[in-house]
């Protein structure tokens, strides 16, 4: 997927759209986002030593796991962070790396989504956690 199919599943857009393309195989959701460095997450950590935040690191996460949802089963609905577990950094993702994501669905009971993700710089593991998110229906 690129990124206007991505944008078909995601409601999220410019600045907080974090997955550049994605893809499905065996059943895992794999994303890519490339760290240009003037992203507004890299403004103030830290001067002259930018990092990109785990928060943000786990939203690339949770976002590349969106796109194991079917086409259309997300229209009108908003995926929210429900929780975030046994999350793991283990190495800083910093501007000019390019982040990919492996992130599988473990388990279901609509609305709610339990995956597993993992994410990684040149095949470092950088950060792994387990979340949930649930589809929300729009107002």
């Amino acid at each position: 997927m690129n990124r206007e199919e991505i944008m078909n599943i995601l409601p999220h857009r410019d600045d907080m759209l974090l997955v550049e393309e994605a893809y499905l195989e065996d059943g895992a959701a794999h994303g890519r986002y490339t760290v240009r460095g003037d992203e507004f997450f890299l403004r103030g950590h830290f001067p002259g030593n930018p990092v990109v935040p785990g928060v943000i690191l786990c939203e690339m996460l949770a976002q590349s796991a969106c796109v194991l949802l079917a086409a259309g089963q997300s229209e009108g609905c908003t995926p929210f962070f429900t929780s975030m577990n046994n999350v793991k950094f283990k190495n800083p993702v910093r501007p000019g790396d390019t982040f990919e994501t492996r992130c599988v669905i473990t388990r279901e009971k609509k609305p709610f989504y339990f995956c597993a993700g993992e994410g990684y710089v040149d095949g470092k593991l950088c950060v792994k956690a387990e979340f949930s998110f649930a589809l929300v229906k729009n107002d």
